[in-house]
């Protein structure tokens, strides 16, 4: 079985990999570098939505895999407050889609600042500790809970609620 990853990302692929085999020890992962269709940082569940289904298809048709998948992180506005979670969108090849998002984590007010003046997470995580490329490590999330929870962590347990459809879907058969 193959399996598609519409990212390149380290840190999406393995948690891909490491869901998936759990349910098929011999599937096969790749990642492959795909247009999401959205912003660099998608702001809000829809667009998130959208950018983990554009990925997900195209990298299903571009590696022509049984089964693919798109991974998509994004900010939400709650209340003046701003949280992260990131969405995933399982497809298959009959055009079946599963989707689910990662818990949300409340982002530091000055992070949120300069999210709304349109920065992109990643690089302003960057900053504030001194790294580069955390959104291919341990990832914001990791960052402020410091690796309580990793990206890695938060995206398998997605990717699993994403299958449920796959898993049992005499249960999505009647919806």
């Amino acid at each position: 079985m193959l399996i598609a990853v519409g990212t390149t990302n380290p840190v999406k692929i393995e948690a891909v990999r490491s869901a998936v085999q759990k349910l098929w020890r011999d599937a096969e992962v790749k990642g492959i570098s795909v247009d999401s269709g959205v912003s660099l940082q998608p702001k809000g569940n829809e667009e998130a939505i959208r950018g983990a289904i554009n990925r997900a298809k195209e990298a299903l048709n571009r590696l022509n895999a049984d089964l693919a998948f798109g991974l998509e992180g994004t900010v939400v506005e709650i209340n003046q407050r701003m949280f992260l979670c990131g969405w995933v969108a399982a497809v298959d090849r009959a055009g079946n889609i599963g989707l689910a998002c990662t818990a949300k984590v409340e982002l530091p007010k000055r992070v949120a600042e300069e999210i709304r003046k349109g920065g992109e997470l990643g690089p302003i995580m960057d900053k504030i500790i001194g790294e580069n490329d955390t959104k291919k490590k341990q990832g914001a999330v990791g960052i402020l809970t410091n690796n309580l929870v990793t990206r890695k962590e938060a995206f398998e347990q997605a990717v699993l609620l994403a299958l449920a459809r796959f898993i049992t879907p005499q249960h999505y058969s009647r919806c």
